[in-house]
């Protein structure tokens, strides 16, 4: 659901333009995430849940749908409008987190980080994964400055079927089923139809 509340705060804040080709790709996009991370009947938790449960579990994701989009969409806004640096706008974003984050770890775990360090428990692994996770951010800020946050959506979107894959092939651990070929066939479809129209209308341009 953030694929279209990100589409809808493109067009509304930044005056984005989508064509027939493109709405229709980010419902396929949409319906091919959901059916890619499907949960099979092995990993789904047997749960009873409340109608009020359910009530409050689908406001929540739509609040954090409609949040996350319209993060996304005016952080784009900020970096295309301003004339600061993506390096500057990384710096000032990071400056928030280290506050909030530090904040946190001193109230919650600040007797054992006083005696133990900050870093205990870090391995070879851990510094791998904090650096892969800093070098996706920059790449990421890249990608909203010189692209925009609906392509940002399609990348996420077949790393999510690229991150299966390796599940399979090398942790073992992720057994595909129907609903995932077809969501990774839906996925694929709908990065190709994105861009149908836009090389279309190139194309008459240069004509």
């Amino acid at each position: 659901l953030k694929i279209l509340t990100t589409a809808l705060f493109s067009v509304s804040m930044l005056g984005k333009k989508l064509g027939l080709y493109q709405w229709l790709s980010l419902l396929l996009l949409m319906a091919g995430v959901t059916l890619v991370q499907w949960p099979t009947e092995s990993t789904e938790e047997q749960k009873v849940l409340t109608v009020g449960s359910q009530f409050v579990g689908v406001v929540a994701v739509l609040i954090a749908c409609i949040s996350s989009g319209f993060a996304g969409v005016y952080f784009e806004k900020i970096l295309k409008e301003t004339k600061q640096s993506v390096w500057v706008r990384n710096i000032q974003l990071g400056l928030f987190s280290f506050v909030f984050g530090f904040l946190g770890m001193m109230v919650y775990d600040g007797q054992i980080v006083r005696e133990s360090g900050m870093f205990q428990g870090y391995s070879a692994i851990t510094w791998i994964v904090v650096v892969l996770q800093a070098v996706g951010g920059l790449i990421i800020a890249v990608v909203i400055k010189y692209a925009d946050n609906i392509l940002k959506g399609f990348a996420t979107s077949v790393s999510i079927i690229v991150s299966t894959l390796f599940s399979y092939f090398l942790l073992n651990d992720f057994n595909p089923t129907g609903l995932f070929f077809l969501g990774a066939v839906l996925v694929i479809a709908a990065t190709f139809l994105y861009s149908y129209e836009g090389k279309a209308a190139s194309s008459a341009i240069k004509v």
